[in-house]
């Protein structure tokens, strides 16, 4: 295993035998190769703890565990701490300090009808978290390789399409793939910014992953998540001003999210399938089927014939995650409703 902070001491403190620079602890006396880093990392996470931020505790408990030897028990302790903050920082609100926009009282109860409510409020308000997160989105533009890449891509997509469809679309996909990084930071996981390849669009590398199925459906839905806000931001430009451009973009902009949520591989649909029960993956893909019938779009076909694949071929956990099935079906209903809007002629 490759120690992502640095190499292990030369020589055990402890007994003086060399140490191989991947070690995590001395095979002759057993000493944790990085105790002193270990012991400055749960300080530094039970500081952010006590000062009720959970985000950089979940990070320095992560960053912890990849310097313990999986058999120990320490790694065992660790990894229950990881499990738990996880889930504290999934009940938390949104990621924002703002008392506006706190949880409403009404979308806390338990049932598919608290947790719908929530998401619908989710969505009232996801223009307004996108406002929110201005310093992230700035700030991601900074990273050289983002910026780069973003530009190389839009040399290329404004040779095919002109400057404003291009434009519009880098544009979207990195709000997308900006909405992964929020989810990574909040659950505490390292990730490299987001990367653009002409003809394939972006991506974002993580240094560490998910510890469970309903933290990488987090991470995975994000992305189309926030580009449905981009996307219905692009539309509501349009209806305001009439130009066609924005149209255009809204709509491949919602094609391109409704394809991430294809449920296979490392795709963003997969990630949020892996974390739905048997009986979750049907009624997911009798969504889809209804989609299909009132909105035609092909896409959608391809999503349901994945889910059905999914659902009948495929393990499931026996308890799925409701908040995954939820925002998974809605993003599906709100994407294809976008993608088959009508795009005026003109965009020039």
């Amino acid at each position: 295993m490759t120690v992502p902070q640095g190499a292990a001491p030369a020589r055990c403190p402890q007994c003086g035998t060399e140490l191989a620079p991947a070690l995590l602890a001395c095979p002759a006396c057993g000493r944790l190769a990085h105790a002193d880093r270990l012991k400055g990392l749960a300080a530094q996470a039970e500081a952010a703890e006590a000062a009720g931020d959970r985000s950089t505790a979940l990070a320095r408990w992560r960053e912890a565990l990849e310097l313990l030897p999986s058999e120990t028990r320490q790694h065992g302790v660790i990894a229950e701490k990881v499990a738990v903050l996880g889930r504290e920082v999934d009940r938390a609100p949104a990621a924002t300090d703002s008392p506006r926009h706190k949880r409403p009282t009404w979308a806390s109860g338990i049932g598919a009808v608290g947790a719908l409510g929530l998401l619908v409020w989710k969505f009232k308000f996801v223009i307004g978290l996108l406002l929110t997160k201005g310093k992230l989105l700035i700030g991601g533009l900074l990273k050289a390789g983002t910026l780069f890449s973003m530009l190389l891509s839009l040399g290329v997509y404004w040779r095919l399409w002109g400057w404003k469809l291009a434009a519009g679309l880098i544009a979207t996909m990195y709000v997308h793939e900006m909405g992964h990084v929020a989810a990574l930071r909040r659950l505490g996981i390292k990730a490299d910014p987001p990367m653009f390849v002409p003809g394939f669009g972006a991506f974002v590398r993580m240094r560490q992953y998910p510890a469970n199925p309903r933290e990488n459906a987090r991470v995975g839905l994000a992305g189309p998540l926030w580009g449905l806000a981009a996307t219905l931001a692009c539309y509501g430009i349009h209806l305001g001003t009439g130009a066609p451009a924005w149209a255009a973009i809204a709509r491949v902009s919602a094609w391109l999210n409704l394809f991430n949520l294809l449920p296979v591989w490392q795709l963003d649909g997969g990630r949020g399938f892996h974390a739905m029960s048997k009986m979750q993956r049907w009624v997911a893909a009798a969504v889809l089927l209804g989609v299909w019938f009132v909105t035609a779009e092909g896409m959608v076909m391809l999503l349901l014939i994945a889910a059905v694949w999914q659902a009948w071929l495929v393990a499931a956990p026996a308890q799925g995650d409701r908040r995954a099935f939820i925002e998974y079906t809605l993003l599906a209903i709100a994407l294809a409703a976008v993608a088959t809007i009508d795009v005026p002629t003109g965009l020039d």
